[in-house]
């Protein structure tokens, strides 16, 4: 990956190499490998991955030698950066006037150096991937060729820890962007359930106290003011269900009995004589989140009980799994949905405007939701369904 070269400008070099963060880093495996390599490959004593800093070479990996850094004047790798060939070789009888400026600077007398510049995209040198013998030596055409590509290696290793550090970066910005997000959501929605409660209250008071004493019409606007104030609390409490679902993922992973876990689901909602729902027995799920999980069945489940206008409301739960996956399915005899609406239920806010068994409509959260916390989970959520029929959504999650 070495790329064309550019007039010698140490500020701008200076500048490129703070962009990868490399000074003073600690040991890495993956550097050591390389210069072991060039070692072995050339049949030298010493090789070295030498970062050039402002007055120093600091090396970020050092085979054959202890010292980690030297003054930068009059070392060899200074002349390799200021060079303008892609392989930089010294031998003592050959130019044995930098071997004596350089007398003192090492930590034993050298007689021959081989040096690769590395330039980030840009074309400024900022490191030198190099060898040292204490005796003079011609380099094979394979040797050269292979110092160069443990060069390359290097500058890839370079350049990946540049983009590491910028979406680390990235993350973090996002992750402050979403706690102020999250704080927003929280406070307004704080703010409108007080007033809200009220509404509700009054709301309900005024119907209940004159009932019979408005005409029709009076009656029924009334009546669309407590169900939109209901329909308005549920939005904003599955805003807050949707925004702490990352704190649900903070949960620590546990082995599950998912019969136990389903039952207590269950017993929420088998109080009435027309639901019937049947789930596997004698299942132990190893290390996962049971909170989330427990927040995706109750979704699920939830719905599929209210969005059903059979007689009898019915519920399948099942379950397979294979090394990698669990897998889960919650089937049941509802309403059904659309083909075409398929992909829109999982997104935040879209509802497909169909009445509860109350008449209430969904706000659009409850399905987005279980899909933020089964893809966290490391899983996917999929759907089957016909109107009428009924509907069917698999999901699995990973298996750690």
């Amino acid at each position: 990956m070495q790329h064309k070269l550019v007039p010698f400008n140490e500020t701008l070099r200076i500048a490129a190499l703070k962009e990868y963060n490399i000074l003073n880093s600690g040991p890495d495996e993956d550097y050591d490998n390389l210069t072991f390599l060039a070692a072995v490959i050339c049949n030298v004593p010493v090789a070295k991955i030498s970062i050039v800093d402002d007055q120093r070479i600091w090396n970020k990996s050092v085979y054959g030698a202890k010292i980690q850094e030297i003054d930068r004047k009059n070392s060899f790798c200074d002349k390799a950066i200021h060079g303008e060939e892609h392989i930089f070789i010294l031998n003592r009888s050959r130019d044995p006037e930098v071997f004596e400026k350089a007398k003192g600077i090492y930590d034993r007398e050298f007689s021959f150096y081989a040096g690769v510049p590395l330039h980030n995209p840009q074309g400024h040198a900022i490191a030198v991937f190099c060898i040292f013998d204490t005796e003079e030596k011609q380099l094979s055409e394979q040797q050269i060729k292979a110092l160069k590509a443990l060069a390359q290696q290097t500058l890839k290793l370079f350049e990946f820890r540049k983009q590491k550090n910028k979406l680390y970066h990235v993350q973090n910005k996002l992750k402050e962007k979403y706690g102020e997000l999250e704080k927003f959501a929280s406070l307004v929605s704080h703010d409108l359930k007080s007033p809200l409660a009220n509404i509700i209250s009054l709301s309900e008071l005024l119907k209940d106290e004159n009932k019979g004493k408005f005409d029709e019409d009076t009656e029924q606007y009334l009546e669309f003011l407590v169900e939109s104030s209901y329909s308005l609390r549920n939005y904003i409490d599955g805003i807050l269900s949707f925004y702490r679902s990352d704190h649900v993922m903070e949960k620590d992973y546990t082995n599950v009995d998912f019969r136990k876990l389903l039952k207590g689901i269950i017993d929420l909602y088998q109080v009435s004589d027309d639901i019937e729902i049947r789930y596997p027995d004698d299942v132990m799920l190893h290390n996962v989140n049971k909170a989330a999980l427990t927040q995706v069945f109750m979704n699920l489940i939830s719905n599929s009980l209210k969005y059903n206008d059979k007689e009898v409301r019915k519920v399948d739960i099942g379950f397979s799994k294979n090394e990698e996956f669990y897998f889960f399915e919650v089937k049941d005899n509802g309403k059904g949905i659309p083909k075409e609406k398929f992909n829109d239920i999982f997104k935040l806010f879209t509802t497909l405007e169909t009445a509860d068994r109350e008449g209430n409509l969904g706000s659009g959260i409850g399905l987005a939701t279980v899909k933020k916390l089964i893809e966290s989970m490391g899983g996917s959520i999929s759907l089957e369904s016909e109107s009428g029929q009924g509907s069917n959504f698999k999901f699995c999650i990973k298996r750690f």
